[in-house]
C-alpha cells in the first residue's frame, strides 16, 4: 500500500483503533498495547513495539503510518538555549525551542505552520500560514525537546509554553487535544499547571477557554494597552479591541479563577514611556494578573529595537509601585536565530533553493 493511502494511526481514538484490529482479525487488547506504545512510550516506529509479534508489526506497517516529526536542524546558544527547526511528514518546517533557566526546563512549541496574524514585530508574522498542526505534531515537539533536555543537561522538561509559530486559539481543537495527550496518564502525564498557552488575543476563543474550564495557564501578548498603538503592531486588535479582550478575560477568570499573564515587549520610542505604563496598569485592574516585560529579539523584517535599560527599569518600577506583579524576562538565544520564525524562514529558503 502506498504511504499516502495508509491511515495515520495517531489520528485514531483507542476505540476506533480497536475496531480496526477486529477487522484485521486481531484481539482488541493488542490495540491497547499499540496505543500505549504510540502515546505513553512515544514510539515512532512499529518495529520498536517489542511486545507485539513480528506478524502484527508487519500488518501495522502495511495499513498504518506514524507521521512523526523529525529534527531538521538545531542551533545551540551560549546560554544553553537550543533552537530547532522540525520537519513534518509533508516537508513543512516549524520551530521548537528548549529554554533552560534556573529551576526550569521549558519547551516552547508551535501550533501552526506559519501564521495568519501578521504581527509587525514577529518573524512568523511575515510567513504565510500553510496549515494547522495536528495534535500528534505538537506532542512530538514536546517529546523531542524533552529528549534534548535529558541528553544535553540530564534534566527532564518541567514546563511547556505554546508560544512558538502560529496562533494556538486559531487551532483550538488540535491544541486542546494535544494538551489532553500531554497531560493524560495515557500520554506524558505532565501537570496542566506546567503548561501555558499564549494568544495574540481572540476574544471569543478566550471565552471558550472559560467555558471549557481549562486547567492550564493563559498568557496574552499585549504589547500595548492602547488600541491605536496595538492596532499598529497587531492587526488582530482591530477585530478584538482592548475592551472586547477585557470582557473576555473577565469571563474567563469568572469561569476558571486562573490569573492571566500579560506579555509586554517594550519597543524603543513606541510603547516605552510612563503614559504607556499608566495604561497598562489600568488594564491590569480587570482581573488578577502578572506582567512579563520581555526583551525583544530584533528581526531583519522590522525596524523595532529594544527600549533603553533606563526606560525599561522606569516602566517596571511604575508598575510595581502601582501593585502590578511585574517580572523582567531577558531574551534567550541572542547568538542564534532566536526570534520566533527566524530559523524556519532561513531553513525554508534553503529547502526551496
Amino acid at each position: 500500500m502506498n504511504t499516502k493511502d495508509k491511515i495515520d494511526i495517531r489520528s485514531l481514538s483507542l476505540d476506533t483503533l480497536q475496531q480496526h484490529f477486529v477487522r484485521m482479525e486481531e484481539k482488541g487488547f493488542r490495540a491497547k498495547q499499540v496505543y500505549e506504545w504510540l502515546w505513553k512510550k512515544s514510539c515512532f516506529s512499529f518495529d520498536e513495539m517489542s511486545n507485539i509479534s513480528k506478524e502484527l508489526r508487519a500488518k501495522l506497517d502495511e495499513n498504518f503510518v506514524i507521521n512523526n516529526v523529525k529534527i531538521h536542524n538545531s542551533q545551540f546558544s551560549a546560554d544553553k538555549t537550543i533552537k530547532n527547526s522540525f520537519i513534518l511528514h509533508d516537508a513543512h518546517l516549524i520551530e521548537g525551542v528548549l529554554i533552560p533557566t534556573p529551576g526550569r526546563m521549558t519547551a516552547c512549541v508551535s501550533s501552526q505552520v506559519g501564521c495568519s496574524l501578521t504581527c509587525k514585530f514577529c518573524a512568523t508574522g511575515y510567513m504565510e500560514r500553510k496549515r494547522n498542526l495536528n495534535p500528534d505534531e505538537i506532542y512530538d515537539q514536546v517529546v523531542l525537546i524533552d529528549q534534548q533536555a535529558r541528553q544535553n543537561y540530564g534534566i527532564p522538561l518541567s514546563n511547556i509554553v505554546y508560544m512558538g509559530m502560529g496562533e494556538p486559539l486559531l487551532n483550538y481543537k488540535n491544541v486542546m487535544d494535544s494538551i489532553e495527550k500531554i497531560t493524560s496518564e495515557e500520554g506524558l502525564n505532565m501537570a496542566a499547571k506546567r503548561i501555558t498557552v499564549s494568544t495574540a488575543g481572540i476574544a471569543k476563543m478566550i471565552k471558550k477557554l472559560g467555558d471549557d474550564q481549562v486547567k492550564f495557564n493563559l498568557a496574552l501578548s499585549l504589547h500595548a494597552a492602547n488600541d491605536e498603538k496595538r492596532n499598529t503592531i497587531m492587526p488582530i486588535n482591530e477585530q478584538n479591541s482592548l475592551k472586547a479582550l477585557a470582557e473576555a478575560l473577565k469571563y474567563y477568570y469568572a469561569k476558571t479563577k486562573n490569573p492571566v499573564t500579560y506579555e509586554y515587549i517594550i519597543f524603543d520610542g513606541f510603547n516605552d514611556n510612563i503614559q504607556d505604563a499608566v495604561e497598562l496598569a489600568q488594564f491590569c485592574k480587570h482581573i488578577p494578573c502578572k506582567v512579563n516585560i520581555i526583551e525583544y529579539n530584533p528581526i531583519s523584517f522590522a525596524a523595532f529595537i529594544n527600549a533603553g535599560e533606563d526606560k525599561v527599569e522606569a516602566f517596571a518600577e511604575y508598575l510595581r509601585k502601582n501593585n502590578v506583579n511585574t517580572h523582567l524576562r531577558r531574551s534567550r538565544g541572542k547568538d542564534i536565530d532566536a526570534a520566533c520564525g527566524q530559523l524556519a524562514i532561513k531553513e525554508e529558503a534553503k529547502v526551496s533553493e
